[in-house]
């Protein structure tokens, strides 16, 4: 019968500790409960609960801990000490009788301890068990042991000194395993004795190394790598393999590579006979003009140029693309210009495009290089110019543009619309005519660029029907409302660029309720208001009061509502060159005036060369040659 029992082993005082790694704690007997607790020099903690159940002895499993009628539980470290009390639980009066079996516990040897008696009384009747302890020296730990040399040790020559606070240690002769603090002394690889006393680790006499080691010669102590025959054949087996392997890798990152090669090629050779490279070539050939003006470059030469297109490269980018800075083998610095993807069906017209602007030769048209056609939209390689876009002058920059330079910049960007649009041999629409387009260069010469939208018509078109393509503040109401793209749709851009030198306010900036710059500057110049409203570092010039009336009388006439009404692009170019030569005769006049004034002597002035000149507009157009 079992009754409550209490039964206790304590250590305390010892070096011994019992250890958590090689026993655990087994509780054999039908429907008994074990309360065991643990202790150390410090405390005492509950270790928990454990029972056993079973409806009678014979359920149990003879020699096997299942948990039925025999349950097992691992013990903790930095134990020396244990109290275990049993009792029954779920007392059953039959199962008592019939069996005649104790309960009992025991924490022991795991490794060492059989159960294959355990549905008898012959384990109960051995009295003893076999536990392992573990021991150590004292609860410090090396580093501290050894600070203080009286009482370290580990005090013989070649002797080594391993914490086992929780810890495992090994070397490849020996593994110490300790489940309480302090430290253990060991004698140093190659050595054996006693490390606790002074010269008790000697040099081994027959000392063995570990597998695939022997001794160093005239050492005795040392162990070194040796490689067998078969240990060298696995290694020489291994690093043919992996040499085949690699080689094998090797030639399939070649092939591979090889294989994108011709890819990239054949993608390439899809792309120009996509694009109509052949019939591009055929008509740069009949053109010899246009054969030394531009060519036809790889895509391998532009991106060396661009550093395989850096964004760092990139000069801007809109609603068309990108434009990047490249440099070519020659050293000419370039513009690339990469387009987002377009209908196909528009490619016939960009190579139209294309033969067209390599025919242009207008020192106020940005130069087309060339072309690349091996990829899905082709690029287009320009002239670089350094200075900027008129927008960046006169809105995102301090403007330093006298009245001289505006006349002159507007003059200078007139003259190839107009010349695209009637002197061409095929007329040209830019449709996209903006002050970001208008390049200048380190003089301040204008450079119409980016034809990316422009339409090509015959000369004896007026207009074609399109899709509205343009920008916000610079697009042609009739253009918009109808869809009719005619040569008045440039004039209109051109206009909003004249208010736009003239008030260097933005297109798209809205003023007042209802629209505008080109809404205010109409409704200033309807309420004769106009120098209220123009940049005021030039409405200061007295001396070109004139002048600045008659550019935003031309800029109003530009940018009325029907095309009907506006003049043509010649028309203005030739009433901004009037306005240039006159203010350049004054200036020179001028200019004259104050040299005789300065040097008497040598300048003798007459009644009429004192006299101002005046021209009459017939006179000037009579007079004028306008260069292209």
């Amino acid at each position: 019968m079992i009754s409550n029992t209490t039964n206790s082993w304590n250590l305390s005082g010892t070096p011994y500790w019992i250890s958590q790694v090689q026993n655990t704690f087994t509780v054999i007997g039908c429907d008994i409960i074990a309360n065991v607790s643990y202790g150390n020099e410090t405390n005492m903690f509950q270790g928990g609960w454990i029972t056993t159940g079973c409806y009678s002895a014979n359920s149990i499993i003879n020699g096997f801990c299942s948990g039925l009628g025999c349950c097992q539980t691992n013990i903790p470290l930095e134990i020396n000490s244990y109290q275990v009390t049993l009792q029954p639980w779920n007392y059953n009066s039959s199962t008592q009788n019939n069996s005649g079996q104790c309960g009992y516990a025991v924490l022991a040897d795991s490794f060492e301890t059989s159960y294959n008696d355990i549905i008898n009384d012959k384990l109960y009747k051995q009295q003893q068990m076999p536990v392992v302890l573990d021991w150590s020296i004292g609860d410090e730990s090396c580093d501290t042991a050894q600070a203080n040399k009286s009482s370290y040790a580990c005090i013989s020559d070649n002797s080594l000194c391993v914490d086992t606070n929780h810890t495992m240690y090994s070397d490849i002769q020996r593994t110490v395993t300790s489940s309480g603090p302090g430290y253990l002394c060991f004698c140093s690889l190659g050595y054996q004795g006693n490390p606790y006393l002074e010269g008790g680790c000697v040099v081994a006499e027959h000392y063995s190394c570990p597998a695939f080691t022997r001794l160093k010669q005239n050492t005795g102590r040392e162990c070194q790598l040796y490689v067998p025959y078969v240990i060298g054949l696995v290694i020489g087996l291994g690093f043919g393999t992996g040499l085949s392997a690699f080689i094998l890798y090797f030639a399939l990152m070649k092939r591979i590579e090889l294989f994108e090669k011709r890819k990239q090629q054949k993608l390439k050779e899809k792309f120009f006979n996509q694009n109509r490279g052949f019939l591009l070539q055929q008509q740069l050939a009949s053109n010899e003009d246009a054969t030394q003006r531009m060519r036809i470059f790889t895509l391998d030469e532009l991106e060396k140029a661009t550093n395989g297109f850096n964004n760092a490269l990139i000069l801007g980018q809109g609603g068309h693309g990108e434009v990047y800075k490249g440099i070519l083998s020659d050293q000419r610095v370039v513009a690339i210009k990469r387009s987002k993807i377009v209908d196909q069906a528009e490619i016939d017209q960009f190579i139209n495009e294309v033969v067209i602007l390599s025919q242009v030769n207008h020192r106020n048209v940005v130069k087309l290089y060339g072309c690349c056609l091996e990829t899905e939209v082709p690029l287009l390689v320009y002239e670089f110019i350094s200075n900027g876009t008129l927008f960046n002058h006169l809105h995102a920059e301090p403007c330093s543009l006298t009245c001289d330079h505006r006349l002159r910049i507007a003059l200078e960007s007139a003259r190839p619309i107009a010349y695209l649009h009637s002197s061409a041999s095929i007329s040209v629409f830019h449709r996209d005519i903006k002050s970001s387009n208008i390049l200048l260069d380190d003089y301040l010469t204008s450079k119409v660029s980016d034809f990316g939208a422009s339409r090509t018509v015959q000369l004896d078109q007026t207009g074609i029907t399109t899709g509205i393509q343009g920008t916000f503040g610079y697009l042609d109401p009739e253009y918009y409302y109808t869809g009719r793209l005619t040569r008045k749709s440039d004039v209109y851009s051109f206009g909003v660029i004249l208010a736009e030198l003239l008030t260097r306010e933005k297109p798209n900036s809205v003023l007042f309720e209802g629209g505008g710059i080109v809404s205010y500057f109409i409704s200033a110049m309807r309420e004769n208001r106009l120098f209220e409203i123009l940049d005021p570092q030039i409405a200061g010039d007295k001396g070109q009061r004139t002048g600045l009336e008659a550019v935003a009388n031309i800029a109003e006439m530009c940018v009325r509502i029907k095309g009907d009404e506006r003049p043509t692009m010649k028309e203005v170019e030739v009433q901004l060159e009037i306005l240039w030569q006159s203010n350049q005769h004054i200036e020179n006049a001028f200019t004259s005036q104050k040299l005789e004034k300065q040097q008497p002597l040598l300048y003798h002035s007459t009644a009429e060369s004192d006299t101002t000149r005046q021209y009459s507009l017939d006179q000037l157009l009579l007079s004028s040659n306008f260069p292209r």
